[in-house]
């Protein structure tokens, strides 16, 4: 199988972003991860070994190429959802894989011993760097990965495989510049120079467990978001006029918003269960509650 038919399959199940990267190590990725780890530049939640973060073979050692996919969520405008919009679709994690293993189901039937690993924002690696070198979209100043279709409204999910496809090569350019990502990040989390301090990040904030700053509460009751922030993207010009998703898991049984009278009364076993396949799931109700208490300026229980 070469990159033509690979890529002829995935176009016909839906997925028009795809491409193939190196397998490094990548170098300069390691020194910019470095560089933020000096700065204080990380949230705790990343992969804590950098050299896995670098080498791919640290995680299958066999490894020869990686395909790399973006999935666009791009549903619309909608004021009144108190949810960012990659949580009000279905759970990307499920979706992405699910594509993913078709993908490899694909290339089992005519490739032998074909071996392979997923992984939807999950894996070792820095996934909007292995778009990058695969050629689906360039880097925004807001830190997104922007394709030309999908602006920076997409997911990623990667294989890691032993067989050898040719390797793309990167998009040669970056995004306009403008700067209106800079501006109106509401924690000043963007440096303007492609660097972010993502514990400025107010998605971060409202994934954040333990006790919050003052500033942090402010934040969160301002935005009005219970989980995650879209405003680095919905300013951004690459986003304008962008197609709605064309993949049909992201359109339907979406959730505009949350509802505070509802998540106050049901357990958290029950929370669980009722939104078993939605992004936010994992961080838990009580911490979904406590943001919609700071927004709604109950007292925090």
């Amino acid at each position: 199988m070469d990159n033509k038919k690979l890529k002829e399959f995935c176009h016909s199940i839906g997925i028009k972003c795809v491409g193939i990267a190196g397998i490094g190590p990548y170098h300069n990725l390691e020194k910019i991860i470095k560089n933020k780890l000096a700065n204080g530049h990380f949230t705790g939640m990343e992969e804590a070994i950098v050299e896995n973060r670098i080498d791919p073979r640290k995680t299958m050692e066999n490894v020869k190429s990686i395909i790399v996919c973006a999935f666009p969520y791009y549903i619309g405008e909608n004021e009144r959802s108190n949810l960012s919009k990659y949580c009000q679709v279905k759970d990307y994690h499920i979706v992405v894989k699910e594509y993913l293993q078709k993908i490899c189901n694909h290339i089992e039937s005519s490739v032998e011993n074909f071996e392979y690993k997923i992984f939807a924002d999950n894996g070792p690696l820095v996934d909007r760097h292995l778009a990058y070198l695969a050629g689906i979209g360039y880097f925004g100043i807001n830190n997104n990965i922007i394709t030309d279709e999908y602006g920076s409204y997409i997911f990623i999910g990667y294989i890691m495989s032993n067989y050898e496809f040719k390797t793309d090569e990167p998009l040669p350019r970056t995004c306009i510049k403008c700067g209106k990502c800079v501006k109106y990040c509401p924690g000043n989390a963007l440096l303007g120079n492609y660097e972010m301090n993502p514990r400025r990040c107010l998605s971060y904030m409202t994934q954040k467990k333990g006790e919050l700053s003052e500033e942090e509460i402010k934040l969160i009751n301002k935005n009005k978001k219970v989980f995650g922030c879209d405003i680095c993207q919905e300013v951004c010009p690459h986003n304008k006029k962008v197609p709605i998703t064309n993949l049909e898991e992201f359109r339907e049984d979406v959730i505009d918003e949350l509802d505070y009278e509802e998540i106050n009364s049901i357990s958290n076993k029950e929370f669980k269960r009722r939104y078993s396949d939605r992004a936010f799931n994992w961080r838990g109700r009580p911490l979904i509650k406590r943001n919609m208490e700071i927004i709604l300026e109950k007292p925090i229980e």
